[in-house]
């Protein structure tokens, strides 16, 4: 018998809404700090992975995507993608990417540099978008959807191809929320274990 649905099982509607809303209006990619704020306090106040099993809407797009429309070939996940050198290797080059995403908003805040409306597509192919930037704030505010838009496209094709390529959810397996949550959970345990045993 299948569970009734409750509203945490739509939150895909959440992470495609916020990709169109960011095509028409880029200020909107500021939202996706929520994105990345939640899962860590969860995984710190909790000590789990309930954002990734339960909340992720990006995780529920892909199963959607794949699973339940056939998108997916269904293959299982190369060993290689789900090796700890891997994924703690991309979550370094991944948060390098996003420090270097932050430098140039400060450098557009000290006005080194002007507002670039572009969004970068898997870190190397810079799109004009600037007709999604339709406001009069401030260009740091303005770069920094810039560029935050730029990581959440980019980690949505990224899961686009993992799915079409391997299983609907192959993206949870390497994303780098993923292991930050799980590295957190792991330390929390940790001294949990340490305590109990003190």
């Amino acid at each position: 018998m299948e569970s009734k649905k409750t509203w945490h099982n739509y939150l895909w509607i959440v992470s495609a809404l916020y990709l169109v809303l960011g095509f028409f209006n880029i200020l909107f990619a500021w939202l996706g700090l929520i994105c990345f704020m939640v899962p860590l306090l969860i995984a710190i106040l909790d000590g789990s992975k309930t954002y990734c099993n339960k909340y992720c809407g990006r995780g529920q797009l892909f199963e959607l995507l794949g699973g339940k429309l056939n998108l997916s070939r269904n293959q299982d996940i190369p060993r290689w993608l789900r090796s700890k050198w891997f994924r703690y290797g991309f979550l370094i080059f991944f948060m390098t990417m996003f420090f270097n995403m932050l430098f140039s908003t400060w450098l557009v805040f000290s006005g080194v540099r002007e507002l670039r409306e572009v969004v970068t597509l898997l870190w190397t192919f810079k799109l004009p978008w600037h007709w999604a930037n339709n406001s009069t704030v401030s260009p740091w505010i303005a770069q920094f959807a810039f560029g935050f838009y730029s990581v959440m496209l980019t980690s949505t094709v990224l899961g686009l191809i993992t799915m079409l390529l391997f299983k609907p959810r192959s993206w949870c397996v390497y994303c780098p929320m993923g292991t930050m949550t799980q590295g957190v959970c792991k330390l929390k345990h940790k001294d949990y274990i340490t305590k109990e045993n003190n």
